[in-house]
């Protein structure tokens, strides 16, 4: 009996929504390849390590679909023989502008633009390549509030690190700052320390913790990122503004532009002020100051 290494869950994605099911599928831990888009939608196929039930893949995808109201797309799951899938997987991850921020893997060779700060990540087991609207969202937010006048960043948390990405940005933008880097996934965190290193970037505490009992202990914070989702975020609202300092900033991602008003009332009932929005397609990153 053939041993597959490796298999492929194709399913077609309506093109306006596809942003969510990208992340939907991110569980799988899997390299997602997309291609254009067609009167079924645009087809994306997702190349995992293990044998996923159709199961799995459609609970996953419902969750989503059941946001839009769309149909729950069909899954074909296929083992994948022996190729250079990594080769395949980097024709989906170009190079990303955001704000001060160019972000690449090692597969580009293009020189980084000189006016730009460069970031190595590579696609991996971690959430954050710069890719998704929610992680570029946030890069904007971050670059706009280091050019306001004023706003100065002694101690930073990133919530919910992922790949480190937006840690590592919050020390490029604020170099005097120290920053947590949150996770409760202990590979991401690892992931998080790993770029870290590989970009230069000191200054850093990873940290595997439930998140803010992982930092309960800790002095309040002038700038807290959290690109999580909209649920978790909500329901966290209360622990952010208990760590987060008179005259704080809050940058919040990873909720979808019809899950905005939620997020919003959730920290306006606690005397947050929303400062500014960004709508990047069907994503939005919300920027709360704490009066």
């Amino acid at each position: 009996m053939t041993q597959y290494d490796l298999w492929c869950l194709t399913f077609f994605a309506p093109e306006a929504h596809l942003g969510g099911y990208e992340m939907a599928v991110e569980p799988l831990e899997g390299a997602i390849v997309t291609s254009g888009a067609t009167a079924a939608g645009v087809q994306v196929q997702v190349y995992v390590g293990r044998a996923v039930s159709r199961e799995e893949a459609r609970a996953l995808l419902k969750t989503v679909a059941d946001v839009y109201g769309d149909p729950c797309p069909a899954v074909q799951i296929d083992p994948v023989p022996d190729r250079d899938w990594v080769a395949e997987s980097h024709k989906a991850l170009p190079p990303i502008r955001a704000g001060r921020f160019y972000i690449y893997g090692t597969h580009v060779q293009d020189t980084p633009p000189a006016d730009a700060v460069p970031l190595l990540v590579e696609a991996n087991v971690a959430f954050g390549t710069g890719q998704h609207d929610s992680t570029r969202g946030c890069l904007m937010a971050l670059t706009d509030l280091a050019e306001q006048e004023g706003f100065s960043v002694g101690r930073a948390l990133d919530m919910g690190t992922g790949t480190g990405i937006l840690a590592m940005a919050v020390r490029h933008l604020w170099p005097a700052s120290s920053v947590w880097a949150v996770d409760c996934d202990a590979p991401s965190v690892r992931v998080a320390r790993d770029n870290a290193e590989r970009n230069g970037v000191c200054g850093i505490e990873p940290v595997v913790g439930d998140g803010y009992r992982a930092v309960q202990h800790q002095e309040s914070f002038d700038l807290i990122v959290a690109n999580i989702l909209a649920e978790p975020l909500r329901l966290m609202a209360p622990d952010l503004v208990q760590c987060l300092k008179s005259r704080g900033r809050a940058v919040l991602s990873g909720l979808l532009v019809t899950q905005q008003d939620t997020v919003h009332s959730a920290h306006k009932d606690l005397g947050l002020v929303l400062r500014d929005q960004i709508h990047l397609g069907e994503w939005a990153t919300l920027v709360f100051e704490k009066p």
